[in-house]
């Protein structure tokens, strides 16, 4: 008999599992996915079990507890705050009579949404797709053979097997198209890295104020609004760094705990612009009471894709929002990170943070140089680079020109016979 699934709904009633071994998933976090899903969560039950029931998870009394809950809420949907296999959410639905929705179901529900581009389409639908080949194990009960006859395969073939047979071949045309946006992206690294055009790559839990952040750096529109998984589509654009003459600034999706693996390996191609960053410019709510918890689930996320060990900055943002600069944990790997308090939305510690964005690349401190007049190619170079602080004119005529440059720019000055004098003696900086 075929099992049909129950209609979903928008009043929901928020299970939070509770294994007493393992790492169980933030019961606030999946209320705030519920909401950007446009879900209106009417109560929530707790679960603790030392171990998960083989048959619905939770057990007979809660699953009793759970319907007369929905019931008297009038929810016709369970969200999941866990992982179940497709038997346990079968049964929960006969059981309940409403559709249940894991979390990574409902992750995927929102990525879906929120997916504009072609790629991040191509990623999501690859996600879904593999979370869909799991559900195939236990998800139906039409597992009967198709009938044989004549030139057909005798007995026939379950219907389980042609729902898989026809899941992987969508998923194969799914991963070879990717595989041709990853190879793009390669190349686009390459042709960066060839340039000596460094990668600055935004990264931070989600809804922390990165495309806010990006937005006020380099001028674009970005969509930006209080809500978790608000932009996936990857996004670059060039950012000035004083010194730099190009520095591409990378726009990703943000991070949750326990991310899904589907997710991770569906976004692989996206989330290796991470890795192979030449600095990260790690994003955090200051306002957050979860601050640190927050930053150790990114940082967690960034070792299982490879890219724990990118150089860091952390942009404390919505410093706005607090009276006070708040506590910020040491790296439990002893490395130094530099931590500067911004707010993307007043722009507020946004020089700061260019400055010490510059310093991390390897902008050397103030330099002067002084340039014969008739010098016009030079300073028109310097100019072009981004380098130029201050000019000033001279009595006799030639230029003063206050730069700061990468250490590769300075050495190419030194060796420039078009000009007359300079000074490696470094200014006073200003102190931020």
């Amino acid at each position: 008999m075929l099992f049909e699934r129950p209609e979903i709904g928008d009043r929901a009633i928020i299970l939070q599992i509770e294994l007493k071994r393992g790492v169980n998933p933030e019961q606030a976090e999946f209320a705030e996915l519920a909401k950007s899903a446009g879900i209106d969560v009417v109560a929530a039950v707790v679960a603790p079990r030392d171990a998960p029931h083989p048959h619905t998870f939770i057990g007979k009394g809660k699953v009793i507890e759970v319907k007369l809950l929905l019931k008297q809420n009038e929810a016709d949907l369970l969200l999941v705050n866990h992982e179940l296999n497709a038997g346990q959410q079968r049964n929960l639905e006969q059981a309940l009579e409403c559709r249940v929705i894991t979390r990574t179901e409902l992750i995927l529900t929102i990525f879906a949404d929120r997916a504009r581009s072609h790629e991040g389409q191509l990623q999501v639908e690859l996600a879904q797709l593999k979370h869909a080949q799991t559900r195939l194990v236990r998800g139906w009960t039409h597992l009967d053979r198709q009938k044989g006859g004549i030139g057909l395969r005798g007995a026939g073939e379950k219907q389980i097997e042609m729902d898989q047979r026809m899941l992987s071949e969508r998923v194969k045309a799914m991963e070879k198209k990717l595989l041709d946006v990853e190879k793009r992206r390669a190349q686009n690294r390459r042709g960066r890295y060839r340039r000596g055009v460094p990668t600055v790559t935004l990264v931070g839990y989600t809804n922390a104020g990165k495309s806010t952040l990006f937005n006020r750096l380099t001028s674009a529109d970005v969509y930006a609004e209080d809500q978790l998984f608000a932009t996936l589509d990857p996004t670059t654009r060039k950012i000035l760094i004083p010194g730099l003459t190009d520095v591409v600034l990378a726009d990703t999706v943000g991070f949750v705990s326990l991310l899904p693996h589907a997710l991770i390996e569906a976004f692989k191609a996206t989330l290796e612009e991470v890795a192979q960053a030449d600095l990260l410019l790690h994003v955090v709510d200051a306002s957050d009471p979860l601050m640190n918890e927050r930053v150790g689930q990114v940082r967690q996320v960034l070792r299982d894709i490879g890219a724990g060990s990118v150089p860091e900055i952390i942009a404390l943002n919505k410093t706005d929002l607090v009276e006070q600069r708040p506590h910020l944990e040491p790296c439990t790997s002893g490395r130094k990170i530099d931590a500067v308090p911004v707010s993307a939305l007043t722009g507020a510690g946004l020089d700061r943070l260019v400055t010490t964005i510059g310093d991390s690349l390897g902008v050397a401190s103030p330099h002067e140089v002084v340039l014969d007049s008739a010098d016009g190619k030079t300073r028109a170079w310097l100019y072009r680079s981004g380098a130029v602080l201050d000019e000033a004119l001279l009595e006799d005529g030639s230029l003063q020109l206050t730069l700061q440059a990468d250490n590769q720019l300075i050495d190419q000055l030194e060796n420039s016979p078009q000009v007359l004098l300079r000074t490696r003696t470094p200014l006073p900086r200003i102190s931020n």
